[in-house]
């Protein structure tokens, strides 16, 4: 141990493994999906917080850690940003600064007990208000949540159910902790050991008590995945053609992937006509996605379109939550300089102003979503409480064909699938496309990049409520007050040893003759 403190006596030497230590929870999500390793990915970058000889120290490690988390997580966006991707991890990474310095503070030194009992509700909080911000749009999304790593657990897609993919990051947080504790803290083992219990505990008693979607139904969707193909003429010849075997099949919708159709259907009355022919062989609507400068309003948009037999149904969604330098630039003025150095948007998409659930048929609701806003909670819930019976997510992760970004997409679904009690469909142009029936878990097997397909499945319905899609985000309302009650008890504290400290003592004050009482004389 003498060692290892020597050796991080160097400050670039503590930094790197400040930045190592951050980036090994991103081993628990997709490719690797070594879910498992969550519960102590964060604990080496704790005992490094905990450790630092100050608290600016601290927040230091917490940036550098965070730059090795937001690095590692999205190191498949090098290829098109190029260096502007260390920028936006360095800019993201300083948001876990306050945290790494609260580590030190509840966790430096020697704590009591009462210090690690107070940690175990208030550092998982923290981490809370960090991927709250960070879910922001404009931030980049909610891409990565800790809780997001636990897509294929039974059991903790039970708990999103409850409190969504917060609790899970919540209850993942405050394991790793009390592992930290164990490892750093003996003396403090009983609070460590009581807080592993009670998370014990929560996820046997969500796993016993909480409501499974009741299955009432079934409808039978297809997708279309045309695999990796140079323009958008080529791409629409091989979606029709394998939607033309989906004939007879007896299929209820058709789903076609993200920027599916590249022009608008209105300025290509002959495209409109094909699918429309389409849709009447195969007796199915066909929802594709048009990417291309609109003929009715000014500006390119992303929309998902319904087409059914007799052409263009009216049914059109345009995405809302665009794709921060792959969809626009923020503050283009200021960042329209990473056009220059990769791929950024070069003209800015426009967005949508509503989420739409579209009729398809007499007695089937859908709700589309396009490209990564399936990664945010609060769409699927809206859409959820709107009354969809299939939520949609149309994707195309093609940049990025031989990375980890396709499998980290469609992972994503699960837990919406979960939250909302509502089934899924992840329709991509190049993989990974998924289906997850109401409880999160997978239907069938993935269609994986390599595949050029047409894929149908028996898609379960349920429609019941879920504890989660009735009230919300409580469990981050709930960490933001437990914040909010240890800053208040804090401030406090520092006050009363403020009065209790003794005045210190001032002689009293001699005049130029050397008299304290009588000055002058």
């Amino acid at each position: 141990m003498k060692t290892l403190g020597h050796w991080l006596a160097s400050p670039w030497r503590r930094s790197a493994a400040a930045a190592v230590a951050g980036a090994l929870p991103v081993l628990a999500f997709p490719a690797p999906s070594l879910w498992w390793c969550a519960y102590v990915a964060l604990v080496p970058w704790l005992l490094l917080l905990r450790t630092a000889p100050t608290g600016k120290r601290a927040a230091y490690d917490g940036w550098c850690g965070g730059f090795g988390f937001m690095l590692a997580m999205h190191h498949w966006l090098l290829p098109s940003l190029n260096v502007f991707t260390f920028v936006i991890a360095a800019l993201l990474g300083a948001l876990w600064a306050p945290w790494g310095w609260l580590v030190r503070r509840l966790l430096g030194g020697l704590p009591s007990r009462r210090d690690v009992s107070v940690a175990l509700l208030v550092l998982p909080s923290g981490w809370l208000a960090v991927e709250l911000i960070r879910s922001w749009q404009g931030l980049g999304g909610p891409w990565g949540m800790l809780g997001s790593s636990q897509w294929q657990a039974e059991p903790a897609l039970r708990l999103a159910s409850i409190g969504g993919v917060w609790l899970l990051s919540y209850l993942l947080v405050a394991v790793n902790v009390a592992v930290a504790v164990l490892v750093a803290l003996r003396r403090a083992r009983v609070p460590a050991v009581a807080g592993l219990v009670a998370t014990a505990a929560a996820t046997s008693a969500a796993w016993a008590f909480s409501p499974r979607p009741a299955v009432d139904g079934r409808v039978r969707i297809a997708v279309v995945q045309p695999g990796v193909i140079v323009g958008p003429d080529s791409r629409f010849d091989r979606e029709e053609q394998l939607t033309r075997r989906l004939a007879g099949q007896d299929v209820d919708l058709i789903v076609w992937g993200e920027s599916s159709v590249g022009f608008d259907l209105g300025d290509r009355p002959g495209l409109a006509r094909r699918l429309a022919d389409l849709s009447r062989a195969t007796g199915a609507d066909i929802l594709v996605n048009v990417d291309a400068r609109r003929s009715d309003k000014s500006g390119i948009y992303k929309s998902s379109v319904l087409v059914g037999p007799d052409g263009l149904t009216g049914e059109r969604y345009d995405k809302m939550r665009l794709v921060p330098f792959g969809e626009y630039i923020p503050a283009r003025s200021l960042l329209g300089w990473a056009t220059s150095v990769g791929k950024a948007a070069g003209e800015d998409r426009r967005r949508g102003s509503q989420p739409i659930v579209m009729n398809v048929g007499e007695e089937l609701r859908v709700g589309p979503l396009v490209c990564f806003e399936t990664a945010f909670p609060d769409m699927t819930r809206h859409l959820t409480r709107e009354g969809v019976d299939v939520l949609i997510g149309q994707s195309s992760t093609s940049t990025f064909q031989h990375s980890w970004a396709p499998e980290q997409h469609a992972s994503l679904a699960a837990l919406r699938a979960a939250e909302t009690g509502r089934p899924i469909v992840h329709a991509t142009l190049t993989g990974v496309s998924a289906v997850y029936g109401p409880d999160g878990q997978r239907v069938g097997s993935w269609l994986g990049t390599g595949a050029s397909a047409a894929w149908v499945h028996d898609v379960p319905l349920a429609h019941g409520t879920t504890f989660y899609v009735r009230h919300g985000d409580w469990t981050v309302h709930a960490a933001m007050v437990i914040l909010a009650l240890w800053a208040v008890g804090e401030g406090a504290r520092t006050v009363r040893i403020r009065r209790s400290a003794p005045e210190p003592r001032v002689p009293p004050a001699r005049t130029g003759h050397g008299s304290p009482a009588r000055p002058g004389r």
